[in-house]
């Protein structure tokens, strides 16, 4: 299949969307004179667009993107051709109510702002095959076109009527047989049984606590549902155009796709990114998400979406200070993007997002927002014929799983203050202050390439997975692991003993008596730090080498971290400080350290390819010490021994 490469030929693809259905066409050529100023050499069309394209069913109205297209097209600027599906025509939902999806109380969502489609609507995907058919045919031998972008943010929940046959239809597939689905949601809890499928429904609003095993069901289920509404039109375009690559967004760490599995159906993995550019761990944000895309991709990946300046759904959206646009493209370029878009090319004026920044904003062509776009422009310029197609390196692997976290964040567990999204960030934050690079990885992939897996939390695992932790540990490699982990199966039924046994001789645990979770703000003392969020009642075995202790209260004595051999178990969560000085002291011992030693706190290094990203989060200047002579690819000159970065500053390095 065709990848991302195949769209870039060398470049960093830059760009973002473009509506030009809002604008008067004499706005069009003046788009593309600064679109060719700006170094923009990609647009995407058509996202939001159904409406116009076919204004009343069946009528197709190509005119106008006959026009955009050819004029990118001569401007040589590549489009990213979007099938219309997120956003369905008022009169689909006014002819077709069953194309609207339910909420969990039965009650419609209704057309007049966006993702209102159903994705167990068989009339909605007649619609949607249709529009994509004939977008297809029309468009895959143009030669503007360079890739195709399904839908957009897949996002959609249904409670409804049709989703809920589509629901019995998935668990026969699943369980088999009824006897089989009440095994496995343990429904003899509250008089559940089932004894006709008719009976079975989505899990709709209960008078009390929902069934977890049906929520975590119903989840796997829409996550597969949506794919089958990107297989779908996938397959479609594909047909009148193998030679293209196709992709769909992402939104970055969402709890509604399995994207593992989702990124193994597309040609190239995108993802939309919006860290606040008020909140001192943005950058540490961008570069999870970052490592995650690159991950799910196995190599170079795009962003799909970011701002240039403010977005318009915080309750405060503060813009981006000078320069930290730029540092931020230039983080996702150095862990792995081979394109840099935006949401969108030109401000809207009219609109729900008429306050959401664009690439050219309502200050124009001498706005410093264009301004700051053009210069990044000329710097990808400048560093694409080194970098594209090149891989970001990493020795360590940070395991995460939709499933796990579907059933770990549900209702009735010890804590409301432990999250799966927030183990992951603070595991990852204390790695990425620690210099350390990181890829992310499943739980059942192959391990073996890495010197250290680390776990935040997987509450969830399956016997597969049980087993490749064990291979790994086993054979030679380094794993830590955070408390919750290995306590369910893949029915969410909880394991004997309260973590699965195996895991427990690995760590040298011999009982878990009980959870200790801790309110918020509330801490724990252990020898040498101290522990937040949650702490554990337990035995060591005799067979760990080390054990670290809780001091004083109900758990004095007893292990807060073991370690057996290779395998560490650490029962709450560390001070940030301490779990950042822990996890180097792991990485240190199975022979992983930085790619420079003596980095400043606020400088980020990153090394993709035989380049080397300098990126300093600070907002002042701060000098990096460097071995030889390198020349920086943005500046066009030779650094000697020490480079200086200025506020929010950048340098990429080539030996």
């Amino acid at each position: 299949m065709p990848g991302l490469s195949d769209a870039t030929r060398g470049r960093i693809l830059y760009g973002g969307d473009h509506n030009p259905e809002q604008w008067p066409e004499e706005t069009w050529h003046e788009d593309v004179r600064l679109m060719r100023q700006a170094g923009v050499n990609t647009v995407t069309l058509g996202v939001f667009s159904w409406a116009k394209l076919e204004p009343r069913p069946g009528e197709r109205d190509f005119g106008w993107l006959d026009r955009i297209m050819d004029l990118m097209g001569e401007a040589g600027i590549g489009v990213v051709l979007a099938t219309p599906t997120a956003s369905p025509p008022p009169w689909m939902g006014h002819l077709h109510p069953d194309t609207l999806p339910r909420d969990e109380e039965g009650r419609t969502e209704w057309w007049g702002g966006r993702q209102h489609f159903s994705h167990s609507s068989a009339t909605y995907r007649r619609y949607a095959a249709a529009i994509t058919e004939d977008l297809a045919a029309r468009y895959a031998g143009h030669p503007a076109l360079t890739m195709w972008h399904i839908n957009n943010e897949y996002c959609t929940y249904d409670w409804g009527d049709e989703a809920a046959a589509r629901f019995r239809d998935w668990l026969r597939d699943r369980h088999g047989t009824l006897d089989a689905l009440n095994t496995a949601w343990g429904t003899a809890f509250w008089s559940q049984g089932y004894g006709d499928w008719a009976e079975v429904m989505p899990p709709r609003h209960p008078h009390y606590l929902k069934n977890p095993t049906q929520v975590l069901d119903f989840k796997r289920f829409t996550s597969d549902m949506l794919l089958e509404c990107y297989a779908a039109e996938r397959d479609i375009v594909r047909r009148h155009s193998p030679h293209l690559p196709v992709t769909t967004n992402f939104m970055p760490l969402w709890a509604g796709q399995d994207a593992w599995r989702w990124a193994e159906e597309e040609d190239v993995v995108s993802v939309d990114l919006y860290p606040d550019p008020r909140d001192p761990f943005g950058a540490q944000e961008g570069a999870l998400v970052q490592d995650m895309t690159r991950s799910q991709a196995r190599g170079p990946w795009m962003l799909m979406e970011q701002a240039a300046g403010a977005v318009n759904w915080r309750g405060v959206n503060h813009p981006k200070p000078h320069g930290l646009n730029r540092l931020w493209s230039l983080q996702a370029v150095a862990r792995g993007a081979d394109a840099v878009c935006y949401f969108q090319w030109r401000q809207s004026r009219q609109g729900a997002e008429k306050f959401h920044s664009g690439m050219v904003s309502h200050a124009g062509e001498q706005g410093r927002t264009y301004q700051e776009v053009t210069r990044l422009g000329a710097d990808l310029a400048r560093i694409a014929p080194h970098v594209t197609g090149t891989h970001s390196t990493a020795r360590i692997a940070v395991l995460h799983d939709w499933h796990s976290w579907w059933a770990g964040d549900q209702e009735a567990r010890p804590s409301h203050e432990v999250d799966h999204p927030g183990m992951l960030r603070a595991w990852h934050r204390a790695l990425w202050q620690a210099h350390l690079t990181t890829d992310f990885a499943h739980p059942e992939h192959d391990l073996s390439a890495y010197p250290l897996v680390v776990v935040p939390q997987l509450y969830l695992l399956t016997d597969t997975a049980v087993d490749n932790l064990l291979a790994y540990a086993h054979g030679g490699g380094t794993l830590v692991c955070g408390f919750l982990t290995g306590i369910a199966d893949e029915d969410d039924r909880v394991r004997p003993g309260g973590m699965d046994a195996r895991l427990r001789d690995l760590f040298g645990i011999r009982t878990l008596h009980e959870w200790w979770p801790l309110d918020a703000g509330e801490t724990v003392t252990c020898e040498g730090f101290r522990g937040t969020l949650w702490s554990e009642e337990l035995d060591a075995d005799g067979t760990a080498d080390a054990t670290t202790p809780y001091k004083g209260g109900e758990l004095d004595g007893l292990p807060a971290v073991l370690r057996k051999g290779r395998a560490w178990y650490v029962s709450t969560l560390p001070e940030p400080e301490a779990l950042r000085d822990l996890l180097t002291r792991i990485a240190t011992g199975a022979g992983v350290r930085p790619v420079l030693d003596g980095l400043p706190d606020q400088v980020e290094a990153v090394r993709r390819g035989d380049l080397l990203f300098l990126l300093n989060h600070g907002r002042e200047p701060v000098a990096v010490d460097l071995p030889g002579t390198h020349r920086d690819l943005l500046t066009g000159t030779d650094v000697t021994d020490r480079v200086t970065l200025g506020r929010h500053g950048a340098a990429v390095l080539r030996p």
